[in-house]
């Protein structure tokens, strides 16, 4: 029985298999990797669109585009959370619910990183 992977987990699957790649891979190379029956085409539309998204970048490489991801896991994770934060007009208000509603431990590890990235300040 050959199942359709919905788009999202298919997106999932290709950054995953380019995020393991020691290069950036063509849709070929893609496909080959994949498991299950899918179409050239349908290798070429994700990556594609993946690309288009922001989450790939890509260099000729013969007659095709290699594509290779723009950040690792984390950074896309934080690219994620950066666009939802700018997609709000009142960042004010995002960010003081997304403090809110950290854990504790969570909340300690950003007190961390915000003060560690503030310049000394002089007397």
């Amino acid at each position: 029985m050959n199942e359709r992977r919905q788009m999202g987990a298919l997106e999932a699957e290709v950054l995953d298999l380019l995020q393991t790649a020691a290069e950036a891979l063509t849709p070929g190379h893609v496909l080959e990797r994949l498991d299950g029956g899918l179409a050239y085409s349908t290798v070429v539309t994700v990556l594609t669109r993946m690309h288009d998204k922001g989450l790939l970048s890509r260099v000729k490489q013969g007659r095709a585009f290699a594509y290779r991801p723009v950040a690792d896991r984390h950074g896309l994770t934080a690219r994620r959370m950066r666009q939802v934060l700018d997609a709000d007009p009142d960042r004010h208000a995002v960010l003081a619910r997304f403090v809110d509603d950290l854990g504790a431990g969570d909340e300690e590890i950003l007190r961390h990183l915000l003060g560690s990235a503030l310049p000394p300040q002089t007397d």
